[in-house]
C-alpha cells in the first residue's frame, strides 16, 4: 500500500484510514517509530492488556448473593483471618 500522509503544524502525523484500518488503529493507538538511514518505519505497539479498572467495575466482580452481613460480621471475619494467618505464620 502506497499512499501519502502531511504533517501538521503542530507535528502530527495523521495516518489515512486505509492504514489505520488495515493495522487495527484507532484513537489513542501507540505506534513505534524506527529511523533507518532516509526512512522512518512506522510499526504498531503490542497493544496493552488492560489491568486497572473503576471501582464500579470492581465491585461488579464482587457481587454477594448470600445473606445481608454487618459490617461488624465483616470486621469480626477480618481479624479472625489475621489472627489465623499470624499463628500459622508463627508455627
Amino acid at each position: 500500500m502506497n499512499v501519502r500522509a502531511k504533517i501538521s503544524s503542530k507535528g502530527q502525523l495523521v495516518l489515512p484510514k486505509a492504514v489505520r484500518d488495515a493495522y487495527g488503529l484507532d484513537a489513542g493507538s501507540e505506534v513505534e517509530v524506527e529511523s533507518a538511514g532516509d526512512v522512518i518505519l512506522l510499526r504498531p505497539s503490542p497493544k496493552k492488556t488492560r489491568n486497572t479498572y473503576t471501582l464500579d467495575e470492581a465491585a461488579g466482580f464482587l457481587k454477594y448473593e448470600g445473606p445481608p452481613v454487618t459490617l461488624k460480621d465483616m470486621e469480626r471475619a477480618i481479624e479472625e483471618e489475621a489472627r489465623r494467618k499470624w499463628n500459622a505464620a508463627r508455627s
